[in-house]
């Protein structure tokens, strides 16, 4: 039998609230949030802005505090000794940490220095880590002429100066094209796997997930509603999912309706003029469900069935996608 990997990370029923000024209802940020992370692994929180993952880095970095529960990196108490916390993780913020108006090899030697790497020592990983992710042309450069993507590898190798033993990595990947993420992600597989590095990655681009994290914990409004390997969570639901895109002058009641009476679908929802359902053989369901909307004087737009992707599984657990979660998120905090 397998022996199980210590824990590098582990959140015990934290909780945390923030006041939200005069008059306002203060706002409960983390619920009782709890997950452990083995050792060597890319350990990832899956939830939309405002699902309390910046928290729960703030808290394990010692950046915050949380109102009660406990949080361990690389075994040490952060409540009891969040200085020795600090020289054992790396930090990148979802926010440049780099100054801009610094060259790459200045920003890289004074992170070392602030962690007390020798003048020496400094310069000697900071050459390493700028051939490594690709910048040694870029060295002498100032920062705020890199591209997004320069600009964010240079933002991971600050957290690396110093040989963390752990990485927390907060949305790491926001705003990047999909060939500087693709890059990104490629360095992040080679720090686990040739470094034994943990990394706690939070995100919300499901593919991130699905390709990077060893294990999840899927977080929603402040506490860890599923969690396991994406195969496990994916295997779990069972079957296929069958999806429906209605025409701008199509029902999503009379749908759903129509949906809902055919047997062979279970778990039968609708986000707008998108509709979803489960069923054991997609393939032999699609036209009974197509045939029942047609009856209903239904049209639509397109049909697919699909294997489960963790968007079901995020809607299973929270009933609602997670791209809507996050469209939710944004009209709140617009208004």
């Amino acid at each position: 039998m397998a022996t199980a990997l210590p824990s590098a990370l582990i959140a015990d029923d934290l909780v945390k609230t923030y006041r939200a000024g005069r008059g306002k209802t203060p706002v409960r940020a983390l619920d009782g949030l709890s997950f452990d992370a083995e050792a060597g692994t890319v350990f990832g929180l899956l939830g939309p802005n405002g699902a309390g993952k910046s928290t729960t880095i703030k808290i394990l970095s010692s950046l915050a505090r949380a109102d009660s529960g406990r949080a361990f990196v690389a075994g040490i108490d952060v409540g009891k000794h969040p200085a020795r916390v600090r020289r054992a993780i790396g930090f990148v913020a979802q926010k440049s940490v780099a100054d801009p108006m610094d060259t790459g090899v200045e920003n890289l030697v004074l992170a070392g220095r602030l962690q007390g790497l020798s003048a020496r020592g400094a310069h000697a990983r900071a050459s390493e880590l700028l051939d490594r992710f690709g910048l040694t042309e870029h060295a002498k450069r100032q920062v705020k002429g890199y591209s997004g993507g320069m600009a964010r590898k240079l933002d991971v190798a600050i957290g690396l100066m110093h040989h963390p033993e752990v990485l927390f990595l907060d949305e790491p990947t926001t705003g990047l094209d999909p060939e500087a993420r693709a890059e990104l992600w490629a360095e992040i597989e080679r720090m686990t796997k040739h470094e034994n590095m943990t990394v706690l990655l939070t995100t919300h681009y499901l593919e991130e997930a699905d390709r990077l994290a060893s294990r999840l914990a899927i977080v929603d409004h402040g506490t860890v509603v599923a969690g396991g390997t994406p195969e496990e969570l994916k295997n779990d639901l069972r079957g296929d999912a069958v999806i429906v895109e209605l025409t701008a002058d199509g029902d999503p009641f009379a749908a759903l309706a129509a949906l809902q009476r055919v047997d062979q679908l279970r778990e039968v929802g609708g986000d707008g003029r998108t509709l979803r359902a489960r069923s054991d053989n997609g393939a032999a369901t699609l036209p009974l469900a197509l045939a029942a909307l047609e009856a209903a004087s239904v049209t639509v737009a397109s049909a697919t069935v699909a294997r489960p992707s963790l968007d079901d599984v995020y809607l299973r657990h929270t009933g609602r996608t997670l791209t809507k979660a996050q469209e939710n998120f944004a009209v709140e905090n617009a208004s």
